[in-house]
């Protein structure tokens, strides 16, 4: 199924029902006096976060989605029944935001996780609500009020620890598949990954952490060149970000110091905060080169970089160095947790390095 991590809805609440006009007329009880019932309220909309969902696809589909209206009142006071509310399911990690004026309204981040989007209408009054020592036979009533109708963007950032990032053949994909069940498309040209890819890496017993594999991204992706802005939204949830660089590029001419400079300068220029994210260096492709020459290239990439971090020398398709790195990432994301949870609330430095 193609990933879809955007849309647009139109949502529409329950209208209230009518309230009645009655009057008692029952024998030997003349003039018995207004007796007509308040309408039933009309039902409201709720996007609820479900499992099991991964994206958006329904939504291209059915756009318009409707609750029940409420029922009109009725006689011997009796009040129509309310509308039923409705619920949406949708994938979680999914960001709900008014179309017409931009608010952002929530963003659905945990399993169960609800948020109302269209209040139904409150059901009109009966008559028997207007009766009083001066107006002993009302025939006024209530029509009910409309439901409110909104249109809504939705927007799915997909929940991973780890995210891969680095340009078109980097490796990326080949890496996720190496350490996880993920099997993304892998081929000797660039952009076959056109969309997300999660994959479980499991590191021991009960020890495991989700891994996300976007598009490559070349320079001007911020501005919206190649896939990447489509998609650089999708490492803002992660914890930590794996910079893959392919250390023995097919071209001779090409150099991956410049390529790690370009991806670094498009996530300053997407979100400065994605940018300041820890970030390890993890030099992909090493089977292509001897094991000297792999050491020796990477030390000059590091040296050049004034990169003073965590590096890894791997190949995702021998599995060279895999083992390592995904020890390393799953410590890290471990002493994170328990730092979190030492200072609840309060976040810690992460004291992982940066390339320059």
């Amino acid at each position: 199924m193609k990933f879809v991590d955007e849309a647009r809805l139109r949502v529409q609440a329950g209208n209230g029902g009518r309230g009645s006009t009655s009057f008692r007329r029952e024998k030997f009880i003349p003039f018995g006096g207004p007796d007509g019932g308040d309408g039933g309220h009309g039902g409201s909309v709720f996007l609820r976060a479900a499992a099991g969902i991964n994206t958006l696809v329904d939504f291209r589909i059915e756009r318009i989605w409707r609750a029940e209206h409420g029922e009109p009142g009725s006689s011997n006071d009796c009040t129509g029944r309310s509308g039923r509310d409705l619920y949406i399911p949708v994938p979680i990690g999914t960001v709900v935001r008014d179309a017409d004026t931009g608010e952002t309204l929530g963003d659905l981040s945990r399993e169960g996780d609800e948020l109302a989007v269209a209040r139904g209408g409150k059901g009109g009054w009966g008559n028997q609500r207007f009766k009083s020592s001066t107006n002993r036979t009302p025939r006024q009533f209530g029509p009910g009020l409309p439901g409110e109708k909104r249109t809504l963007e939705l927007e799915l950032k997909v929940l991973a620890d780890v995210g891969l990032l680095g340009q078109p053949n980097a490796g990326k994909s080949t890496l996720i598949r190496a350490v996880s069940a993920a099997r993304p498309k892998v081929a000797d040209y660039p952009f076959t990954t056109l969309h997300p890819h999660l994959g479980v890496v499991a590191v021991g017993e009960h020890r495991s952490f989700v891994m996300a594999d976007i598009p490559g991204l070349i320079e001007g992706a911020a501005e919206g060149a190649g896939l990447g802005i489509r998609f650089l939204k999708h490492l803002q949830r992660t914890r930590l970000l794996l910079h893959v660089l392919d250390i023995a590029p097919p071209d001779p001419e090409t150099d991956p110091l410049a390529q790690a400079r370009a991806i670094v300068a498009e996530l300053k220029k997407f979100s400065p905060e994605l940018a300041a994210r820890p970030r390890w260096l993890v030099l992909n492709k090493c089977d292509l080169l001897t094991e000297e020459d792999g050491e020796r290239r990477a030390r000059e990439i590091v040296r050049r970089l004034r990169y003073r971090g965590p590096r890894f020398l791997i190949s995702g398709a021998t599995g060279r160095g895999t083992r390592e790195l995904c020890e390393a990432v799953m410590r890290f994301l471990e002493e994170q947790a328990a730092a979190a949870r030492a200072a609840e609330s309060a976040p810690g430095d992460s004291g992982a390095g940066q390339p320059a």
